[in-house]
């Protein structure tokens, strides 16, 4: 029986070691933190195949730089003279380009295909997790940027996905009351569905318990030990950790973790923020997507949660406030009265980003034994459990269901 070390423990990590446990192998997961503590826990929570698109797309670079005066804008990328983050921008902003973005989707839609089964067989196995099929609700101020989003969901029929509905606004308030007479309308896609990620953490960590996969908190990883190609051992502050395989999913740390392997993988860290308000007095019946705002706003059980931007700061936690209260700000004119709870708590976490928009998923050159599976943006939740089941298919097989040429890590080689 094979030993598989996985590192990182949001829900890449986690869904992962589930997967390798299922098929047999002996897991040991370890995070830096604890499960959960990265990006996997705060987040909006949406498994959303009909928006699954990279977040490099056509307009934005000229976008962006006008953003870079505004540190409340949705998206803020701040300047750094490193020659490494230099040559990510600059790989970013040419994957831009209309042909790069219109390859890049129909990737994504592809992976994201079988989402919705992997979650309903995360269920029948046994982890247990909030999750409804309330679809997802693009609410906008303008036509033109509906029917860019109507426009988008062409290609949903390809897995399986009833058309969207394009609805004007008298419809979509008749839909979700609670959203103010200035909507101009909507486009509706009826399929998508959203967790509540706290909850798919715990289900997650409770059931690889259960299961025998042991869990290590407080582990810090510093290094590899070779024995020619292989990966022996992890090595860490607390010492070193032999196995047969190892896997990287410790999403934005991912790409110190694959340099000190000896490969260059280009993540860059993404920044989210998000409000949860406890008992609010406006109860929605849809997630909404707001399109003015690049803000999410998710309704769980006794929760609303407004999540949203895009940092491109570095690896830091620093809590900005002022980009908070932005998205809280933003998101109050979509509805029809300013939102109060019981309490409010704010949250930041870090998107693991590659310049392409595209995960990195596979076997990494120059190692048979270490694999890696992040840079999944803000699609980590959506994409989690098809990403573990394909992984976990070539690490025990040597092959996948799944295909994940789009995503192999040679293309940064």
């Amino acid at each position: 029986m094979a030993t598989t070390v996985v590192i990182g423990g949001g829900v890449i990590g986690l869904t992962l070691a589930h997967e390798l446990r299922q098929r047999g192998d002996e897991v040991i997961l370890i995070d830096r933190k604890y499960p959960g503590a990265g990006s996997s826990a705060g987040n909006a929570g949406w498994v959303v195949p009909s928006i699954a698109s990279p977040v490099p797309a056509p307009g934005l670079p000229a976008t962006a730089l006008k953003w870079m005066a505004d540190p409340e804008s949705p998206l803020y990328i701040k300047p750094r003279f490193d020659p490494g983050f230099i040559r990510w921008l600059w790989d970013f902003f040419r994957a831009c380009r209309v042909e790069e973005y219109r390859t890049g989707r129909a990737a994504l839609v592809s992976l994201a295909g079988d989402a919705l089964k992997d979650f309903d067989r995360l269920r029948s196995e046994g982890v247990e997790f909030e999750m409804t099929q309330a679809g997802l609700l693009i609410i906008g101020f303008g036509e033109d940027g509906l029917d860019h989003y109507y426009e988008e969901t062409d290609d949903l029929a390809e897995i399986g996905y009833q058309p969207a509905q394009r609805l004007s606004g008298p419809e979509t308030r008749e839909l979700e009351p609670a959203l103010s007479g200035d909507v101009a309308g909507s486009v509706f896609v009826t399929d998508d569905r959203h967790v509540r990620p706290e909850s798919l953490v715990a289900g997650l960590v409770a059931a690889l318990r259960r299961d025998g996969v042991e869990l290590r908190d407080g582990t810090a990883v510093t290094g590899f030990r070779r024995s020619g190609r292989d990966i022996v051992a992890v090595t860490t502050e607390t010492g070193e950790i032999e196995a047969d395989r190892f896997v990287l999913a410790a999403g934005a740390w991912s790409g110190a973790l694959a340099r000190s392997a000896g490969f260059s993988l280009p993540i860059e860290a993404g920044k989210g923020y998000s409000i949860t308000v406890d008992d609010p007095n406006l109860r929605l019946q849809h997630p909404l997507d707001l399109i003015e705002a690049r803000a999410a706003v998710t309704p769980f059980d006794g929760a609303l949660r407004f999540a949203g931007t895009m940092e491109i700061s570095g690896i830091n936690m620093r809590y900005i406030k002022r980009r908070a209260d932005a998205i809280w700000r933003n998101a109050q004119g979509y509805l029809r009265e300013p939102v109060t709870g019981s309490r409010m708590r704010a949250w930041v976490g870090m998107r693991p980003m590659t310049p392409d928009g595209l995960p990195v998923i596979g076997r990494l050159p120059g190692s048979d034994n270490l694999y890696v599976a992040t840079g999944h943006q803000m699609l980590g939740v959506t994409l989690a459990p098809t990403t573990a089941r394909a992984l976990a298919e070539i690490i025990v097989s040597g092959s996948s269901s799944v295909s994940l040429t789009p995503f192999d890590p040679l293309r940064f080689l």
